[in-house]
């Protein structure tokens, strides 16, 4: 029988000296393990340097750290990389149940002999992380915390989703989901900002936060937050998947998701209400500066540079629009979920690999109308042969719903759209490169038609 260790700490003791110890135990595996996890943003480009930013010993054989990841060259450059959260088990020897968990064995340092484990994978582990939740407090650094009439019962069988991204998500009873954010930005993450003040304005679209954690070190943080879990929701993606599978149309389907992303937007105008107008000249010119930096990154992208260009050039002296506000920032069917015939919006920490302050700042409502336009397409391109009637089906009623409810319709804002679709085609098309080069024909396609003049 395995067992977990006790480690020459007491329990939320976290300090700053001495924190360069645990690389001589952990070093060596985590530069081998981070790169293969679907959430590590770095992978073409080699971790150069590991620094343990704050470590402290969450409960009895669970280290929490936050490490950062250097990728700078070495030759003088400025560093450059990124802070991730890892929650790491630690044993006396390896168990069979959590293999697929197991990051290796620590063979110096004073973890020396220990088998260690992504404690996400631990049953025992997120048991513990729970019961922290339940009970709000500090362990050194870690503050845990709830809404005020959070209730949250105990002994709740966990489990960790399958589909990882960019994120990790524990479910626990079929009654809540804990996100546990794995690149760490400073600041408060836009999930709990967002989902909270939503909450405040009785918007049913989106589950309320129950309980989050943060830290303190080396900067303010969130951590993770937990939410109420929909057991018998099937996501946007699924069930659009299905209907072509089945070959049914997905239009009314999509036009109650146009009146659901409208009355999001709505409650996001009331509870952060400093909208403006965009500044469409200097969104166009970061729109640019991507489409350069996707263009060197993707050489299959440069052909179609001229006339990409000219969508973002559109934008630069179309009308003023909708007025700028919070919005949700990477929305797609992927972040949706419907339950009881109703369509709920999850998941609003917008695109990682953008930074926190950008991803919180007030953009065009038309982004996340675009990146749900695109994933229409999406959908339709998964079959063979490819459906271009359902995309457009879907595309036209899903604006119809938008408009419904809001009072204005993305179709007729045809320079705003154009643009913040090539834009989203532009995304697609360096991440899936990066991480699916199987699917980057699916943008490259939309990249095919963005071009030619009229989108």
């Amino acid at each position: 029988m395995t067992k977990t260790v006790d480690l020459p700490r007491r329990p939320g003791r976290s300090t700053a000296a001495g924190l360069d110890r645990p690389l001589a135990s952990l070093g060596g595996m985590l530069r081998d393990w981070l790169p293969r996890q679907r959430w590590f943003a770095g992978k073409d480009r080699p971790v150069t340097e590991l620094s343990v930013l704050s470590l402290t010993e969450l409960f009895p054989g669970c280290l929490h750290l936050l490490v950062h990841a250097d990728h700078s060259d070495g030759g003088g450059s400025s560093p450059s990389g990124d802070c991730y959260q890892l929650l790491l088990s630690v044993r006396e020897q390896r168990t069979p149940r959590l293999e697929r968990a197991y990051i290796g064995r620590a063979e110096e340092g004073p973890l020396a002999g220990l088998a260690v484990y992504d404690a996400l994978h631990d049953p025992d582990a997120a048991r513990m992380l729970l019961e922290r939740l339940r009970m709000p407090g500090t362990a050194g650094p870690l503050r845990f915390e709830s809404a005020p009439d959070a209730r949250l019962p105990g002994g709740l069988a966990p489990r960790l989703l399958d589909a990882e991204q960019s994120n990790s998500s524990l479910v626990y009873g079929d009654s809540y989901i804990l996100k546990v954010f794995r690149r760490i930005q400073p600041g408060i993450n836009p999930d709990l900002e967002v989902s909270g003040a939503l909450a405040a304005q009785g918007c049913a679209r989106v589950p309320a936060p129950v309980a989050w954690f943060r830290t303190t070190e080396p900067s303010p943080a969130t951590l993770g937050v937990l939410q109420p879990f929909l057991p018998d929701a099937a996501d946007g993606w699924t069930l659009a998947l299905r209907a072509l599978a089945q070959g049914d149309d997905f239009a009314t389907e999509a036009h109650e998701l146009g009146r659901a992303t409208a009355e999001v937007h709505l409650a996001l105008a009331a509870a952060f209400p400093s909208a403006v107008h965009d500044e469409h000249g200097r969104t166009a010119e970061a729109m640019s500066a991507r489409l350069d930096a996707a263009a060197h990154a993707v050489p299959a992208l440069r052909p179609f540079v001229p006339g990409l260009r000219g969508a973002f050039d559109a934008l630069a002296t179309c009308d003023a629009g909708p007025l700028a506000q919070r919005v949700h920032g990477d929305l797609h069917l992927g972040q949706v979920l419907r339950a009881d015939r109703e369509w709920f919006v999850i998941d609003f920490e917008g695109e990682p690999s953008r930074p926190l302050a950008e991803r919180r700042g007030n953009q065009s409502p038309v982004r996340d109308v675009a990146g749900m336009l695109r994933s229409f397409d999406y959908a339709a391109r998964q079959r063979r042969p490819w459906r271009p009637e359902w995309a457009r089906r879907c595309r036209e009623a899903y604006c119809a719903g938008y408009a419904a409810r809001t009072g204005w319709d993305p179709r007729k804002k045809h320079a705003l759209l154009r643009a913040y679709e090539t834009d989203r085609a532009v995304y697609e098309v360096v991440y899936e490169a990066r991480h699916r080069p199987a699917w980057l024909p699916v943008p490259m396609a939309a990249i095919e038609r963005l071009a030619r003049w009229g989108g």
